[in-house]
């Protein structure tokens, strides 16, 4: 293996660059030129996304452990533009007294977790997958905790790695049942060996189980809402969107590409919890009052809506899931920067602090009316267009009940996203949030928000670019 065949790992070493950058910025950095890291991170993170859409070099590395090609590359991309945003949210928080002494501790933990994203999507084999969903899982786990001054952030981030902890065991318990019945971990030579033995079916059950966790499935959930609620606005939606979605594009390819064999063993079984997933936690989202617990149960109604997509097994579900994980990341970051800028501003996030808000500050409210319209999935919004392929991938393979319960269930979303907007546009306060204007980093990383949602809502456009993609993982 030549030096020039690491160029396939280019995001990657981009990261891995990244980090090292912020390091010496750091080390190197008086304290009082310490601010200007933010900004600088930002930067050398936007170069990062943008070489990402560069023509890149496919193929395999460390003997197929490592597999890099058009659809990893896309899904890595589309991660890429939400974890900018979010270091361009964070940008405002981190000036904060008590954060301002921890700034490259902050993006060195974030760009940490996405290198582990990375990997895990590009991996070939259970050993690099298993390594890459550590490195995602252990630093965003520092950063659920990051807010020292907070005794539910530190109880956030236990949360979460005690959790983390609990999921990754049964995932390498279920892993551990495939390798020894197919003996080997390359994901090429487990798909030509699975059959629907029952040890084997067991295994992909842990497996799935574990996966589960990551996402946020029901009934795996439990987690979520506390550890959403008491972590940084950042990192909620960093959890939200990002970690997510990456879980979910991992999920995919393995489910397409290694567990072809028992794919009506899996299609059962996520038909069952889509159903307990979308409905739990739509249910749940009506009685919540903080809006990160709201957004928390939101997200995982949302992740019950994408396994419509992982249902069909084909190609139009994969090409779905990835422009609704597009979508969303644009929807959700969009809401979650207009709770980030009014937490950052008055501490308020619950929701009748936001009583009268289109009075004082009209613009906020108007942007958080269009994610929340985009999430709910109201047309012409683009998150429309999304739930429409995911529905329509599931339709064509014949899942018309689940499809009705999924638009049952967007009918009862639409509701509670539209109590937000009644208590912004309708409801009156005798003391609202006082009118403000935010800076410009919480506007960049907005108005990013807003374009995005409205070029993706080019739905024909977008999806067929998507589409158009080679898939051969």
């Amino acid at each position: 293996m030549s030096l020039g065949n690491f160029i396939i790992m280019r995001q990657e070493l981009l990261m891995i660059a990244v980090v090292l950058i912020v390091l010496m910025a750091e080390i190197f950095t008086s304290q009082k030129n310490r601010k200007y890291i933010s900004t600088f991170t930002a930067i050398l993170y936007a170069l990062v996304t943008i070489a990402g859409f560069l023509p890149s070099t496919t193929g395999t590395l460390f003997g197929g452990m490592y597999v890099s090609s058009g659809t990893t590359a896309l899904m890595k991309n589309v991660l890429n533009i939400g974890i900018l945003l979010v270091i361009i949210q964070s940008i405002t928080w981190l000036r904060k007294i008590e954060n301002s002494e921890k700034v490259s501790e902050y993006y060195i933990l974030l760009i940490s977790t996405a290198i582990g994203m990375n990997y895990m999507i590009s991996s070939g084999h259970f050993l690099m997958f298993y390594i890459g969903i550590e490195l995602a899982t252990i630093p965003i786990a520092a950063l659920a905790a990051f807010d020292r001054m907070k005794n539910n952030s530190a109880e956030a981030g236990i949360k979460l790695i005690l959790s983390s902890a609990l999921s990754s065991g049964i995932l390498l318990y279920g892993l551990s049942m495939i390798y020894g019945t197919t003996g080997t971990l390359y994901f090429s030579e487990v798909s030509k060996l699975f059959t629907s033995n029952s040890l084997q079916t067991l295994g992909f059950i842990f497996f799935f189980a574990g996966m589960a966790f990551k996402i946020s499935i029901v009934p795996f959930h439990l987690w979520t809402a506390d550890v959403y609620e008491g972590s940084p606005v950042n990192i909620t939606s960093f959890l939200s969107v990002i970690s997510k979605g990456a879980a979910l594009f991992i999920f995919i390819i393995m489910l397409f590409t290694v567990f072809p064999a028992i794919i009506k063993t899996w299609q059962n079984t996520i038909y069952i919890v889509s159903v307990l997933t979308m409905t739990i936690g739509n249910l749940f989202a009506i009685r919540q009052q903080n809006l990160k617990r709201f957004l928390a149960f939101s997200s995982i109604s949302q992740a019950g809506y994408i396994l419509l997509g992982l249902i069909g097994g084909n190609e139009l579900g994969m090409a779905s899931v990835i422009y609704y994980i597009l979508v969303y990341i644009f929807s959700n970051l969009g809401a979650f920067g207009v709770v980030t800028i009014i937490s950052n501003q008055t501490g308020k996030e619950n929701m009748s602090d936001y009583d009268g808000l289109y009075h004082t500050n009209p613009k906020l409210s108007l942007i958080m009316t269009l994610a929340l319209f985009s999430l709910a999935g109201i047309p012409p919004v683009a998150g429309f267009f999304g739930k429409f392929f995911l529905f329509a991938a599931a339709a064509q393979k014949g899942f018309y009940l689940l499809v009705l319960i999924a638009v049952l269930n967007t009918i009862i979303s639409l509701f509670y996203y539209l109590l937000i907007v009644k208590a912004m546009f309708i409801n009156k306060s005798e003391s609202p949030i006082e009118k403000f204007r935010s800076d410009f980093p919480s506007r960049l990383a907005l108005g990013i928000c807003v374009a995005g949602l409205v070029v993706t809502g080019f739905a024909s456009i977008i999806f067929e670019a998507i589409r158009n993609l080679s898939f051969g993982i």
